[in-house]
């Protein structure tokens, strides 16, 4: 009678890793870590800004483009003498914008066009002058008498073309998510530093709607963010108890916080001085609409609006109080750069571990 062959069963136990490998491993994903590090370091300071901006002058001073030297603000006599107009640009509420040019440079020229806006026309300018830093469009010179601003020309325009700009061949490279996110963080930044300036709180009134915020901010040719409209800028003074109104109208509709809105129901008409005032929160409450703009519809934005669903959320809340400051909300911008640039980088470590 043949045997049956006799099959012993063994039982395979996970291999160990060698201690040696392990230590190898261990070592690979720290030095990933310190290069990602190194990498994000270099990634703020030349996608973002770094803190001290090197274009910047002294007061009353300014220098652009490859000149290393400052000028003073241009006076209304050099303005006369040498800013020459070239074309018509723009043109709002307050004031119309010139495509002009001085020492063979392009410039903006803006002149007051309603005589009766010279107020705002005016505080404008004041913000200007106090407010310039790495954030704000820069100031090249003034003419109060004749109601003119010169500043520096940025050829991209308003943030309003920003999708059409990343449609251009030579630009399709930078519509990705994270350079979209990075121009959401510029824009927080923004918010940041009116939020703290050296005047102290103030609050972006000419923002009823999202093409009226695009409006006022500048892309610059480096893919940055620049505010360039300071004419409603009014300031919050909680320790006075001042508050602020953006406006004498009813403000309707969604994207305007709902402390903005007229509180006492359609059957009472609307009355500015019956309007409650409000603080620099209503800035907060936009945030996640200006930013979904940024964002846009590329691969990877929705990633990206995964991550910050729970802080947009907080910017929504009903009450102004509970809505986060501008810096925890720019903290987490760059808390989620991190984090998805850091999973870009090493995918699958985690599971090597």
């Amino acid at each position: 009678m043949e045997k049956k062959p006799h099959f012993v069963r063994r039982e395979f136990l996970p291999r160990e890793v060698p201690s040696t490998s392990l230590a190898v491993l261990l070592a690979a994903v720290l030095l990933l870590n310190a290069l990602l590090y190194l990498y994000l370091n270099k990634f703020y300071n030349s996608l973002g800004r770094v803190e001290s901006d090197p274009g910047l002058c002294p007061f009353g001073h300014f220098k652009f483009g490859a000149v290393k030297n400052c000028s003073p603000w241009l006076s209304c006599e050099a303005i006369n003498r040498e800013v020459r107009k070239v074309k018509c640009v723009g043109e709002g509420a307050v004031k119309k914008v010139f495509l002009s040019e001085w020492k063979e440079k392009k410039v903006v020229l803006s002149q007051l066009t309603n005589s009766e806006l010279k107020e705002d026309f005016l505080h404008g300018l004041k913000m200007l002058k106090a407010l310039q830093s790495k954030y704000v469009v820069r100031l090249l010179g003034y003419c109060e008498q004749q109601f003119t601003i010169v500043t520096e020309y940025h050829p991209l325009g308003s943030l309003r073309g920003l999708n059409e700009t990343l449609h251009i061949p030579k630009y399709k490279g930078m519509n990705t998510w994270h350079r979209r996110l990075m121009l959401a963080i510029d824009y927080v930044s923004v918010i940041r530093y009116l939020h703290s300036s050296p005047l102290g709180t103030l609050v972006m009134c000419d923002s009823n709607d999202l093409d009226k915020v695009l409006s006022q901010y500048l892309l610059t040719s480096d893919f940055h963010v620049l505010v360039n409209d300071l004419d409603a800028l009014p300031l919050v003074n909680r320790s006075a108890g001042r508050l602020v109104k953006c406006g004498h109208r009813e403000l309707r509709g969604e994207f305007v916080a709902p402390e903005q809105r007229w509180p006492y129901g359609e059957d009472v008409p609307f009355e500015d001085d019956l309007m409650p005032p409000y603080d620099e929160k209503t800035d907060i409450w936009k945030i996640p609409d200006v930013s979904n703009f940024f964002l846009g519809h590329v691969e990877g934005s929705d990633i990206v609006r995964l991550h910050l669903f729970d802080i947009h959320a907080a910017c929504k809340k009903e009450d102004p109080a509970e809505r986060p400051s501008a810096q925890e909300v720019l903290d987490t911008y760059r808390k989620v750069l991190t984090l998805l640039i850091r999973e870009a980088a090493m995918p699958g470590t985690r599971e090597m571990l």
